[in-house]
């Protein structure tokens, strides 16, 4: 008896757990009827289209460049301040190093010592030199010329004639020798002179390199280094760069660059003007690729500059690759996989697209302007 009863239960609870089965199935499937009949839908439309290229962009002075020093030592003095306009050669900052000044009191002291005019005294002996030599010269040539006159006369013994020919031969070595000795000590001066006077040249044109001038004529943007601060040929000093015209620094994806031509045009924003889109061209490119970012450079020139710019503003790029005008568009996120629709029925429909921008794509082939597509993930 007992054992009827619980195989009842049991059949009971199946029962039971059957209809509530049916039940949660069909409130289910009303749902997904309800979701599918709020799915989201649209029709194509006929509209213009511009594929481009998303590049960033940073804001340059036309000619914009950092400033170096050529030096090591201490700025002594900062000569410009920011916002000033400079001009070429105009001073920016004064550093000192004493060894320098040392080095060039030197070379100033040497160049003195061995300016020709210093020299007079040791030129004069020498030539004072050569006129003694002469004057012997000439009198142990005459005395030689009377003994041989005598000598052939019969005159006189050949002991003497050989002593004033003796004579003659070392008066004459000694005259050359003075002479030679003055040729070479002019020269000497000559040297040293011209050698203190280009070792003065170099220490002065060293001494010029702690003078940091402006190599083009433009606004001083920054300055990176008080007075007091040590400074090295590696760390900028300053920025500078024109201070009416600007560019635009463009980073392109190596994927797209292949897709970017000289001339293009370049549409522009910024944060600095909102709701203002600028209009450039791609007016330079350069085709070494960065191995750290894996960009490539480009620049692009305003055809209307904006009112006010300043360097290292920050810009959105793009590049207008092609365009077409009437054209049948859908939104890009109903299309799948670049080829399929959603058509009624939940149906799929193969298309032939052509140009995307990051909204909309063009559809060339597939579908018409009167049917409607479904949003495959709404």
């Amino acid at each position: 008896m007992s054992d009827i009863i619980f195989q009842g239960k049991k059949c009971g609870d199946y029962i039971l757990m059957t209809c509530m089965d049916k039940l949660i199935l069909s409130i289910f499937a009303i749902l997904i009827f309800s979701c599918k009949g709020k799915r989201e839908s649209t029709k194509p439309v006929t509209e213009n289209i511009t594929e481009s290229v998303y590049a960033s962009g940073l804001i340059k002075a036309k000619n914009q460049y950092q400033v170096f020093s050529t030096v090591s030592g201490i700025i002594n003095k900062r000569l410009v301040a920011e916002n000033d306009l400079v001009r070429v050669g105009t001073p920016l900052f004064e550093i000192s190093d004493k060894s320098v000044t040392l080095n060039r009191a030197n070379a100033s002291l040497a160049a003195s010592y061995a300016d020709l005019s210093a020299n007079m005294e040791k030129l004069a002996e020498a030539k004072n030199n050569i006129s003694i030599a002469q004057r012997k010269f000439d009198n142990d040539s005459l005395l030689y010329e009377r003994q041989k006159n005598l000598w052939s006369e019969h005159i006189g013994t050949k002991i003497e004639l050989e002593q004033r020919e003796l004579a003659y031969k070392n008066s004459k070595t000694v005259l050359n020798s003075a002479t030679m000795g003055y040729s070479d000590l002019r020269k000497e001066l000559d040297f040293r002179a011209k050698q203190a006077r280009t070792n003065l040249a170099i220490s002065e044109y060293h001494e010029g390199d702690f003078v940091i001038k402006s190599a083009l004529e433009g606004k001083v943007y920054s300055l990176t280094k008080e007075r007091g601060e040590t400074v090295n040929p590696q760390a900028p000093l300053a920025i500078i760069g024109d201070a009416s015209l600007f560019f635009v620094e463009l980073q392109i994806d190596e994927n797209d660059i292949v897709r970017i031509k000289l001339g293009q045009t370049v549409l522009l924003t910024m944060d600095s003007y909102r709701d203002r889109v600028f209009e450039a061209k791609l007016s330079k490119l350069y085709p070494l690729l960065n191995d750290l970012t894996r960009t490539f450079t480009a620049e692009a020139e305003f055809i209307k500059q904006p009112e006010m710019l300043f360097p290292n503003l920050t810009a959105e790029a793009n590049i207008v690759i092609r365009s077409k005008a009437n054209v049948l568009t859908i939104p890009r996120d109903y299309l799948i996989d670049d080829t399929l629709v959603i058509i009624k029925n939940n149906k799929t429909q193969r298309v032939v697209t052509g140009l995307k921008d990051y909204q909309k794509v063009e559809i060339i082939q597939g579908i018409t302007a009167n049917d409607v597509i479904y949003n495959p993930e709404k």
